[in-house]
């Protein structure tokens, strides 16, 4: 089964940012400092260019490459031949930023990995391990850049522990080339690849975050995720006694969520079918007692990681965290979690709003923490 037939199952959010458009742009020119005049001799520099982004994401041949609302951008390299072995390219915004390298392989069942190392044309460069030590990954920190030119004239990579994995470098220049693009290092020192005369100073610094205020804790005493039943009121909409008629696993049927919002609004989860490692639930908002049921609108950047035929108020392994006021989701690409779609929103008292998002629609063995962001935000 290829890497890509099995990121089907996430739906349409890895589809949609998979045919982005490659022409954007940043909108800010470069400032330009004020020479000094009689009148005002120490007249203030310019203030650094602000670089306008968006989440997108490009694919070059065997090279994946994403690009988030901050401006941060992570180039994934993988195995040819549907092996689970991965090379990543780490670059925040900003002038001042530098790019990290993490590099890691799925071993076989039973077999310890080991210490690794990445190898490009016979040559060894060494690096730091972290991760599970049945799963480890390498990190190189330290002089990137040498290891990233050795790359983008190498023939191959391979990455080498208890056994070795080969990555491929096809498609890897034109996937660093397109992160100098969107970040604005064209022709500069920062650059990754095309590397000029052209100021650090120019390179347009990390947009704001957007600010998601969570709303004040509510008392949940009577709600949670054990033992509850759905609402009479919320259960007599046709497409929730559908879901329920649905889900005949009874450890299924048993997994209806609750939450207190506030003293006049609740959260309802309903379960509507499982798969072998996804559980989705159909969220709504509603008055006390579930009156006055209205579907959750849960926006991500590209979908919310569930199927084509799934309604905008579904989750696939969605929780609530009332602590954070928090709804999360992550949808599998497969059971061992390597592919596939992660998604927070925040309750802000009137609505849920994107938190956070990350998404991998390859996969490779890549741990979910080292998936690329492709929305952030902070709060307040």
């Amino acid at each position: 089964m290829s890497k890509l037939s099995t990121a089907l199952m996430i739906g349409a959010a890895v589809a949609a940012l998979a045919a982005c458009d490659r022409k954007d742009r940043p909108a800010v020119p470069p400032g330009q400092a004020h020479a000094p005049s009689a009148a005002s001799p120490t007249a203030p520099a310019a203030a650094a260019p602000v670089l306008q982004t968006r989440s997108e994401t490009r694919r070059f041949r065997d090279w994946s490459v994403t690009c988030g609302n901050d401006g941060a951008c992570w180039a994934f390299g993988f195995a040819p031949e549907f092996g689970a072995g991965w090379v990543r390219v780490t670059l925040q915004p900003g002038p001042d930023a530098r790019p990290e390298i993490d590099f890691g392989y799925w071993p076989d069942e039973g077999r310890k990995a080991g210490q690794i190392a990445l190898v490009i044309d016979a040559r060894a460069y060494p690096a730091s391990q972290s991760g599970d030590p049945e799963t480890p990954i390498g990190a190189i920190r330290t002089d990137a850049l040498a290891v990233i030119d050795a790359m983008l004239q190498g023939k191959t990579a391979t990455i080498r522990g208890a056994a070795s994995q080969i990555v491929s470098l096809n498609g890897a220049s034109a996937a660093l080339l397109w992160i100098d693009e969107k970040q604005g290092r064209l022709n500069t020192p920062t650059a990754l690849v095309r590397r000029g005369d052209r100021p650090a100073s120019s390179v347009p610094v990390a947009p704001p975050l957007p600010v998601v205020a969570p709303a004040p804790a509510a008392n949940q005493a009577g709600f949670g995720d054990q033992g509850q039943t759905v609402p009479a009121a919320l259960r007599s909409r046709t497409e929730v006694g559908t879901c329920l008629k649905e889900s005949q696993n009874p450890a299924v049927g048993d997994m209806v969520i609750s939450a207190r919002l506030d003293a006049r609004t609740e959260l309802w989860g309903v379960p509507c079918g499982a798969g072998a490692y996804n559980v989705t639930h159909n969220w709504y908002v509603t008055g006390p007692g579930g009156r006055d049921p209205r579907p959750v609108d849960l926006v991500g950047t590209g979908g919310a990681g569930r199927g084509v035929d799934q309604p905008d108020n579904s989750t696939v392994n969605g929780q609530y965290d009332p602590g954070s006021r928090t709804l999360s989701a992550f949808a599998k690409g497969r059971g061992i979690g390597d592919c596939g779609v992660s998604q927070t929103w925040v309750w802000t008292g009137d609505r849920f709003t994107l938190g956070g998002e990350s998404v991998m629609g390859d996969c490779a063995g890549v741990p979910s923490d080292y998936w690329p962001m492709t929305w952030r935000s902070r709060s307040r």
